[in-house]
């Protein structure tokens, strides 16, 4: 060994005295140290977490709520912070042009305070901007922003609810449409500090439609558009596949389905391409569930469709697969599917195994008196996943358990303006999707979160139902409860000079 080695050596064993540094045991490594056996990874809380949230309305008649909620979890630290700052509005025309400039963004609309309770904040009208929002230390894990609005007449009156997302690269929304009555927008948010450059695809019964401004779409740092899919296209489809792929930076993407007769809400990204998918929470007394999929892929998908009731799981009577060609999007009316009872749609492979997205448009109400809500593929609980903005009366939770038995430990936050957390422990049958009776925080004042932790079996997927009635018709609105990804797996680490001399 010559003399630069040692003294490299005797540097590094200074450096690892001092500041604990380590390196990962690899496999020879292990095997050599004898001692040494192979540690499982800790799981630790995130610190720190981005969520964007889509202007709400165009409507001056929309009444706009926020709800802020971070779960306690053990592990994190004192300290930490959370901000929502208005994006700016790019003062483009809502077709994806090169914006000319930004508009002044305004007030925040809430200032998160403390884990463990809720925190709310009011807009209304037309001009309530994008929000991007950043929490930081003990805000950080498990963080959730609810925005829901609530618009009295006109297209997509109704209620309209949304979970607000972490920035991404790649969103897919089955379910959209350029159809006649309908006014679909997709909202790009990007939180950077540099522009981010978007395509926007269109794929229908037929394959790609042919767009004419949906390729390199700007979006300015810090700012928000909402792009009009009927700008992207002359063709009038009823049913859509739209693909949001982002070049360069990120962006939050969430889209905007307005209908003139069956009100409106925002349709969330399906969960990425999957040969198996769960659709969880259709409500009982849905009166019509329409299946949206598409398959990105050079093969044709063969889905076995399966709906997972109170009782158990069955094949909806004349529909019971359903086939995919390759880059077209496929659609199928499954009608009063639930017939008055609790369901959540499970679709498989019959053969083989080809990725596929997936969403459903869910119609309550009879006549006049309809409203749209949508539900997409959704990846399971996991860990733990929350929604916020519940209330005593109007709020349901569906959870499913479509391959095996689990528990899972259903808590109930502090209020808003007051009231004490409660918990409940339910145990959901293999097969089987049960709305299950939720706690409400003892004397509870104001709106509350739901925290869902899967506590053996599974996996468990699960869904949020809000619903309140203006004037007579049944407004509602559906967010589906992935993992909230509020904790991260950090390996074990010894240390071991000994690789710094081979």
């Amino acid at each position: 060994m010559n003399r630069t080695t040692l003294s490299l050596i005797a540097g590094i064993a200074a450096l690892a005295a001092v500041t604990g540094f380590a390196v990962l045991d690899t496999p020879d490594t292990a095997a050599t140290a004898g001692a040494h056996t192979a540690k499982a990874a800790a799981e630790l809380p995130v610190e720190r977490t981005s969520l964007l949230c889509p202007a709400p309305s165009l409507s001056d008649l929309a009444e706009t709520s926020y709800t802020s909620f971070t779960p306690v979890i053990k592990g994190t630290g004192s300290d930490g912070k959370a901000e929502l700052q208005p994006a700016a509005a790019q003062s483009g025309n809502g077709t994806g042009g090169k914006a000319g400039g930004k508009k002044k963004a305004g007030k925040p609309v809430l200032t998160p305070k403390e884990p463990g309770a809720p925190v709310t904040g009011d807009t209304s009208g037309s001009g309530t901007p994008a929000l991007l929002g950043t929490a930081e230390g003990k805000f950080a894990p498990g963080w959730t922003l609810q925005e829901t609005t609530e618009v009295a007449a006109g297209t997509g009156r109704g209620l309209q609810g949304v979970n607000c997302t972490a920035p991404d690269t790649e969103f897919w929304f089955p379910g959209a449409s350029t159809a006649a009555d309908r006014t679909d927008y997709v909202h790009l948010t990007n939180p950077d500090d540099s522009a981010a450059v978007v395509d926007i695809e269109l794929y229908g019964k037929d394959g790609a439609l042919q767009t004419t401004v949906g390729e390199g779409i700007t979006i300015q740092p810090h700012s928000s558009e909402p792009v009009l899919l009927s700008t992207l296209t002359a063709e009038k489809q009823e049913n859509l596949t739209v693909h949001v792929n982002v070049r360069s930076g990120r962006v939050g993407a969430a889209v905007q389905a307005l209908d003139d007769r069956l009100g409106g809400d925002w349709l969330a990204a399906s969960t990425e391409p999957a040969d198996g998918l769960v659709l969880p929470g259709i409500p009982k007394d849905a009166t019509a569930v329409r299946l949206v999929a598409f398959t990105p892929g050079d093969s044709d998908a063969d889905l076995k469709v399966r709906l997972a009731s109170p009782a158990g799981s069955i094949t909806p009577a004349g529909n019971e697969t359903l086939h995919v060609k390759a880059g077209m999007t496929t659609a199928v009316d499954l009608g009063d599917v639930t017939r008055g009872e609790a369901g959540s749609l499970i679709l498989t492979p019959t053969d083989q195994a080809v990725p596929v997205v997936a969403a459903l448009r869910v119609v309550r109400g009879r006549g006049a008196k309809q409203e749209t809500a949508f539900i997409p593929a959704t990846a399971p609980v996991g860990t733990r996943a929350t929604s916020a903005d519940n209330s005593s009366k109007g709020t349901t939770l569906s959870v499913t358990a479509p391959t095996g038995t689990a528990q899972v430990k259903v808590t109930a936050s502090a209020g808003s303006d007051g009231g004490t957390a409660q918990s409940k422990t339910f145990t959901i049958k293999a097969g089987t999707t049960q709305n299950v009776q939720a706690p409400v925080p003892s004397g509870l004042k104001g709106t509350y979160a739901l925290t869902v932790e899967t506590v053996s079996g599974g996996p468990v997927y699960a869904a949020r139902t809000l619903a309140a009635t203006e004037e007579g018709v049944p407004g509602f609105t559906i967010q589906t409860l992935p993992d909230d990804r509020g904790t991260v797996a950090v390996p074990e680490a010894d240390e071991d000079l000994s690789v710094l001399q081979k």
